[in-house]
């Protein structure tokens, strides 16, 4: 079941990275604060849509036509306890209602959502390094604990020089490099496992950039938030290589605090397009 899930993921990560790639480009050339702010507002009146024609309009607007009702009784009749407390219980009803009719495109949207999250992180969550900045990079091994390790080689490259390593860390598996950044660019790491050549992505420059903090291992959670870069097959001696990227400092666009930020726009602009998409909530 968790091979096939993680086949699953590997198929709709390609599909959010052909989609993804060119539409998110632009936040490479933008302000971080502008990027974010248009990502969000589009996704929101997106994830709208959606609801729209996933969900029981009809049968959503007669609960809310009730939920009125009652909020009228209540103003209305406030002086008589009986029509008071039949009202709060049908509005307690109501929201129930609400909520059971909002189960299905909820989960409708849990896809999508969970897709566009994780190309968002790719240039939110971390940034690139800098030139003449040093990150760790560290590879684990699969196989079990006794196993002994194999030759595990860094190609060299124009990207970074090694300052460090490799660190071999047989009680965890890992082998581990401090490399300092060298030349801006798109580049990748080359590995050699024994005879089995491994690659990463390596970002270096300033602004924004996709970032790929981790390749991924077989397993399907781990690739969900890791789309960018093909998981490793349950047969390689690799489990997954990451690289130690610096936080993004924003609160619209940096480490963490940019879902917030994007949950809550995102949120706001569905609620603005209401009225233009005529969809009841």
């Amino acid at each position: 079941m968790t091979g096939l899930l993680a086949r699953i993921v590997v198929g709709l990560n390609a599909l959010a990275n052909a989609v993804g790639r060119p539409l998110l480009s632009f936040v490479a050339a933008v302000p971080g604060w502008l990027s974010a702010t248009l990502v969000a507002s589009v996704s929101g009146a997106f994830l709208l849509f959606v609801f729209k024609y996933t969900s029981n309009q009809a049968a959503i607007k007669r609960v809310r036509n009730d939920i009125d009702a009652n909020l009228f009784a209540l103003k209305l009749f406030k002086d008589a306890t009986p029509v008071v407390l039949a009202a709060q219980a049908a509005m307690i009803r109501g929201a129930f209602r609400l909520f059971v009719l909002a189960v299905v495109p909820m989960l409708v949207m849990m896809v999508p959502v969970l897709l566009v999250l994780g190309q968002l992180s790719l240039w939110y969550q971390f940034r690139p390094l800098h030139v003449g900045e040093e990150a760790v990079v560290v590879l684990k091994l699969g196989g079990r604990p006794d196993d002994p390790l194999p030759a595990v080689t860094l190609a060299k490259t124009s990207a970074a020089e090694v300052v460090t390593g490799p660190v071999h860390v047989p009680s965890r598996r890992e082998v581990v490099w401090l490399l300092r950044a060298s030349e801006k660019g798109s580049h990748r790491l080359s590995f050699l496992v024994g005879e089995h050549p491994v690659t990463k992505e390596l970002e270096v420059g300033d602004g924004f950039m996709r970032v790929s903090p981790r390749r991924p291992g077989w397993d399907w959670y781990d690739i969900l938030l890791n789309p960018a870069e093909p998981a490793f097959s349950p047969s390689s001696p690799v489990q997954t290589v990451d690289v130690a990227y610096p936080d993004r400092n924003s609160w619209t666009s940096g480490t963490d605090t940019w879902v917030i930020y994007w949950f809550g726009v995102s949120m706001v602009a569905a609620f603005a397009f209401k009225p233009f998409l005529n969809v009841n909530l």
